[in-house]
């Protein structure tokens, strides 16, 4: 079949081959830039459908298998950012016959693969086929070998690489900054040769041996200089720690870049040359990060942390940026560089002075894992020397960044740093809406709440009833009457939550909202507190909180966007208890949109983006259509863990499991991605590399 240009990606006529399972194999040129493809079926009325998975075969490779819809006409293939894959090289629509497809799916997933045979055989051909899908798709969830083994660059690609550099007009120095102290001599000839391994050929290594007592350093040292003039050394009369030892490879650099290095670390081969790229893409950078993992003595890698683009929040909390960091010579000699006095946390703390008034548009994230942190004993890794002394070095650096905000900055869970930010004096009035009909019983546990468990000192409570017929509602609101700050205004008709929520908010008094589901439960006095020190900040435009489950699992941990086709909630299902992905469930952070099931925002953001969409998203994405529009307008959103919640999901709405419910949010669907198609497929806070099955941060 071939390839056709449209409107937003290439096209394959899928027609002749609707209702039957395929396997789509395409091919992207391996030396291109890595930026992900979306796969999507397109109806007869030119709407796409929701996003279907590649999976990464390697060496530019990809396979997608399953089912094509009865109403498709073609599949399209984009990059993430809605855009021609102009690289694309190949792609081949294969037919599968029954006993291919179910070979294949016993290999991925047997348990799931003979479920969809034993409902097969006994005619429920829809549960089947859904089984099946899952089956096939089970592969792409893997582990982090596979994954190394599916994102290595082969020859070609290294080939390419090498003649783009040697097109480029005045290609800029980099300076790697190595402070070394005592390492095992193993692990510096490793860090050296990863060095001259590079694929980017100009760089210099500015060396200071910080007075180390082990003469096989200074040998070590001393011999690569001799073999490499690019290699140069610089030995301390003294020890004087990293902050010190550092500042003098500072001094030392003639590069426009500097990049740091431990000295028993390992750099992938292409990491100075995506740093350079980088800023020749553009040159306004100030600060360039690339993802990294974990390398043991054996040279096996493990742990790898796949990075947000720049997140102010999270930064406060942990220094998440970490490894590859490279920045701007001029800039970095501009904060004085690292800090004698804050070993263990001197990078966090350089990273929090020089991103405080940085507009974020000059930082680049790599979502490419360029460094490998070494984690073998005997490293002699300055930061692992003493914990405690580093923890508290990290809180001196966040106190000093919070005191021009106002703020106090304090130890939080797992160790890491907390931001409180000040409440306004007075608190200002916060009116929690919330839209209902009927279920009194779950009313009553979210007012009790509010009214007596919630230590905010200045709320009113807009209650959206929409068209409540039980007696118990009604007794509920009489004995709710003589309660000042509860108002009950009724909203009659088909139930359309976004309609609800923009009535209240009319109807509503204060300054700050409060969007709440009639289905929460208080389990802390603190949490509106919390949640509105967020919102009152200016550049921030909505705050989402920790929800859980009743069993105490998590409901709501930030909504990642992408999953599924549109979104999906972060850490879903997860224990409470757990940190998440890189504490990620423990730190507050920004995030792309949240849940409108819990959703504080001053009013004056709420009217200058227009509230929610009444017309089109009636109630599924509404919250995150808002969000995004309220990202678009210059504001960030929050998640907030200090901010906790029990969720009995939609148990007064139901499922949606009518084909009414089901037919509407196709619809939403439909609007989401025709709205947000590009934002979608390119989650800033959700890196490329993980799984868009779900938001569980799995490769």
């Amino acid at each position: 079949m071939a390839l056709a240009e449209g409107p937003d990606g290439l096209r394959l006529p899928v027609a002749s081959l609707r209702g039957r399972w395929v396997d789509l194999r395409f091919a992207d040129d391996p030396a291109a830039e890595a930026v992900g493809f979306a796969l999507a079926f397109i109806g007869p009325h030119g709407r796409p459908g929701t996003l279907l998975h590649e999976e990464s075969l390697g060496g530019g490779a990809y396979l997608w298998t399953g089912r094509v819809p009865p109403e498709a006409v073609e599949l399209r293939i984009s990059t993430r950012l809605g855009r021609m894959p102009a690289s694309l090289r190949d792609a081949r629509l294969r037919r599968l016959a029954r006993p291919f497809l179910m070979l294949r799916a016993l290999r991925r997933a047997p348990g799931l693969s003979l479920t969809a045979l034993k409902w097969r055989l006994l005619g429920k051909k829809v549960r089947a086929r859904g089984l099946m899908e899952r089956a096939l798709n089970g592969r792409r969830e893997t582990g982090y070998p596979r994954w190394i083994a599916a994102h290595r660059r082969r020859g070609p690609e290294w080939a390419a690489l090498a003649a783009e550099i040697a097109t480029w007009r005045e290609p800029p120095l980099v300076s790697v900054l190595m402070p070394v102290h005592n390492p095992a001599p193993k692990v510096l000839r490793a860090a050296l040769a990863s060095l001259r391994a590079q694929i980017y050929p100009h760089w210099e290594l500015c060396a200071v041996d910080d007075a180390s007592t082990d003469p096989a350093v200074a040998r070590l040292l001393a011999r690569a200089a001799a073999a490499d003039p690019r290699i140069r050394v610089h030995r301390r009369g003294e020890n004087g720690h990293i902050a010190r030892a550092t500042n003098d490879a500072l001094a030392m650099a003639g590069g426009a870049w500097c990049a740091f290095m431990d000295h028993d670390d390992v750099l992938a081969a292409d990491a100075l040359y995506e740093v350079v790229r980088a800023a020749r893409e553009d040159p306004g950078l100030v600060l360039v990060y690339s993802d990294e993992d974990k390398i043991d003595g054996r040279g096996r890698r493990f742990e790898p942390h796949f990075k947000a683009d720049f997140d102010r929040e999270l930064l406060y909390g942990q220094n998440y940026i970490n490894h590859l960091t490279a920045m701007r010579t001029d800039a970095l000699r501009a904060t004085g560089g690292l800090r004698p006095g804050f070993e263990g946390s001197q990078d966090h703390d350089l990273l929090l002075r020089l991103t405080a008034g940085l507009d974020p548009a000059r930082i680049r994230h790599v979502p490419r894992v360029l460094y490998h942190w070494r984690a073998a004993g005997g490293s002699g890794t300055f930061s692992d020397r003493a914990l405690a002394r580093s923890e508290a070095a990290r809180l001196r650096a966040l106190e000093e960044a919070a005191a021009p905000l106002g703020a106090r900055a304090e130890r939080g869970p797992e160790g890491f740093n907390r931001l409180v930010h000040p409440l306004p004096s007075p608190p200002p009035k916060v009116s929690v809406i919330i839209p209902t009909r009927d279920r009194a019983d779950l009313l009553a546990v979210t007012l009790d709440g509010l009214l007596g468990a919630t230590d905010y000192p200045d709320i009113e409570v807009v209650i959206v009833d929409n068209d409540s017929c039980e007696p118990a509602t009604a007794a509920l609101f009489a004995g709710l009457s003589a309660e000042p700050r509860v108002r009950v205004v009724p909203v009659p008709g088909p139930f359309n939550f976004s309609d609800l929520s923009n009535r209240g908010a009319a109807a509503a008094t204060g300054p700050v909202l409060l969007f709440l589901n009639n289905d929460i439960e208080v389990i802390e006095p603190g949490w509106l507190t919390e949640m509105v020190r967020q919102a009152a900040r200016p550049k921030i435009g909505a705050v989402g909180a920790k929800l859980l489950y009743p069993d105490r699992t998590i409901q709501h941990g930030g909504i990642v966007l992408g999953i599924d086709g549109v979104a999906g909630h972060s850490h879903l299902a997860m224990p409470d208890a757990d940190p998440g992905y890189f504490a990620r469930m423990v730190l507050a952070h920004e995030v792309s949109a949240v849940t409108g099931a819990c959703l504080a925002l001053r009013a004056t953001v709420f009217a200058e983006v227009g509230g929610f969409d009444a017309q089109a998203l009636k109630v599924a994405f509404n919250d995150v259509d808002l969000c995004l529009r309220i990202r678009e307008a210059g504001y960030r959103i929050v998640w907030t863990p200090f901010a906790k919640l029990i969720h009995h999901e939609s148990k007064s709405r139901g499922p949606e499991d009518t084909p009414e419910k089901k037919a509407r949010f196709e619809a939403e669907t439909r609007v989401m991605l025709g709205r947000w198609g590009a934002q979608l497929r390119a989650d800033p806070y959700y890196n490329v590399n993980l799984s868009r099955n779900s938001a569980h941060y799995r490769v």
